[in-house]
């Protein structure tokens, strides 16, 4: 199939062609002809597979030409980057015609974007917090739009705008055609597009939270902290990696591993960090100089898993397996895209086993292991991690069986102590000793108290020295005797 069935205009098809686009994908095949016949539209389709041209380019034609001051359309994205990414899709296959087109995100003044309004507007990508505080202020008029397409959706549910998307569609015509695209179709976004939509044609190219095909995928199983980073020490040797994406779950820990190989691994100027700490201009800068290959190694956070498209990424590393996990196919589909190929690695710890289990479930494919490579120093995991990854497999368990009393936190009992629910033996009693003696104040001889029922490793105690774990919880430290007094 070729772009010219859809019936475009020359304008657009001479964009496509200069883009690069030889033949439409799957999603684009479907979605195109249903937008432009008038229709609401549900997409499911995975990161990478075209879908922003799916919506863009229906759009455009549908629009056709420059009219007026009032917005047209409207597209709402989750995040700074991902509306950036749509609005350079619109400048690049709007370049023949003279639609005018705004892009509007928090981070930055809105000064220049409200400028930029007010010479007149065709198309506004915006964020959803954005948008409803430049209508509030009077510098949108929304009152001819006639389309509103919400992408990513999924991301939208997750980061909780729900309740400002509800007040945008008070405040837009009723009379409008919907579309709304997202990567996955959980209950949050079947919700969405029951209250969004009217009557919609769904579109799903592949089945819902799917991985690329074009994507290798492989786990490592790690130890500890300190193994996963001689892991990526390693495999940053090899040449064939060429283009890096490595994702976090904490802006701590990315900045950790950002100072870590700009010192050791790679050159400084072949590294850069972004997350939601830093600023718009950093986070712009780092992403350019990464798309144009300046840059060597990307760490980032989730920030970055969405709506940045970045051709011939060689590879993603999942230092840490995500906790929202969808957010593990928007990781990996950084890379392979566009029909290239890539490589999707990922480092699994004990505790994190547990989430990849519910990430296979949700791809529907087992993810391959490999062994560690040769001279990847595994390191013994320290005391304090140890214990904090055995009380997060504990509460994991707990989790998925409420009656489960935990391994880890279980309480040993002393001998001649009663644990709870057993039958204390004849003739002794409580308060007494075996011998029917009154038992001394605090529970025990010596006047110790007895260790509380339920008490567990807490987790500011991993982070506090290791002195007090010398002697057992709920005892005293013991004294030197008294020396005896001598006679005269």
């Amino acid at each position: 199939m070729k772009f010219e069935e859809f019936n475009l205009n020359r304008q657009l098809l001479n964009a496509v062609e200069e883009a690069g686009y030889e033949e439409p994908t799957a999603i684009q095949q479907q979605a195109i002809p249903l937008i432009l016949a008038g229709h609401d539209v549900l997409g499911i389709a995975q990161t990478g597979t075209g879908k922003t041209a799916a919506y863009v380019l229906p759009l455009l034609m549908k629009i056709k030409y420059a009219q007026g001051t009032d917005l047209g359309a409207l597209i709402l994205a989750p995040t700074r980057e991902l509306v950036m990414q749509i609005d350079a899709a619109v400048g690049e296959l709007a370049r023949h015609t003279d639609l005018r087109h705004v892009a509007i995100y928090g981070g930055l003044g809105p000064k220049t974007q409200i400028e930029n309004i007010n010479k007149g507007l065709d198309i506004l990508v915006a964020t959803p917090g954005r948008f409803l505080d430049l209508y509030a202020k009077g510098e949108i008029n929304a009152k001819l739009l006639k389309t509103l397409v919400l992408d990513e959706a999924d991301k939208i549910m997750d980061m909780g705008f729900m309740p400002q998307i509800r007040r945008i569609l008070e405040v837009i015509p009723r009379k409008r055609q919907n579309l709304l695209f997202s990567a996955t179709f959980s209950d949050k976004v079947e919700r969405l597009s029951q209250e969004f939509l009217e009557f919609p044609m769904r579109v799903e190219v592949t089945p819902q939270a799917s991985t690329a095909a074009m994507v290798s995928q492989w786990i490592y199983e790690v130890p500890n902290l300190k193994t996963k980073i001689n892991l990526l020490a390693q495999l940053l040797l090899d040449p064939t990696l060429n283009r890096v994406m490595v994702f976090v779950r904490s802006k701590e820990v990315a900045n950790m591993i950002f100072k870590f190989l700009a010192r050791k691994i790679v050159d400084e100027e072949q590294v850069r960090v972004i997350h939601a700490n830093k600023g718009q201009n950093t986070r712009i800068n780092a992403m350019e100089a990464f798309r144009e290959g300046n840059v060597r190694v990307l760490v980032a956070t989730d920030v970055a898993s969405r709506g940045i498209d970045i051709q011939e990424v060689s590879h993603v590393i999942n230092f840490d397996v995500p906790l929202i996990y969808e957010d593990y196919v928007h990781r990996i589909g950084r890379t392979g895209r566009a029909n290239h190929t890539g490589e999707a690695i990922t480092f699994v710890t004990e505790a994190e086993e547990y989430h990849i289990d519910k990430i296979q479930k949700i791809i529907k494919q087992t993810i391959p292991r490999e062994a560690i490579p040769e001279g990847v120093a595994v390191e013994e995991t320290p005391f304090l991690e140890q214990q904090a990854l055995l009380r997060e497999v504990d509460d994991q368990r707990k989790r998925e069986d409420p009656t489960f009393q935990g391994a880890f936190h279980e309480k040993k009992v002393r001998p001649g102590q009663v644990r709870p629910g057993q039958v204390r033996p004849t003739g002794t009693a409580t308060g007494k000793t075996a011998a029917g003696k009154p038992r001394p104040a605090g529970g025990k001889p010596g006047g110790s108290k007895p260790a509380r029922a339920g008490s567990s490793f807490s987790r500011t105690s991993a982070f506090k020295g290791a002195s007090a774990r010398s002697r057992p919880v709920g005892s005293r430290p013991s004294r030197p005797a008294a020396p005896k007094k001598r006679g005269r």
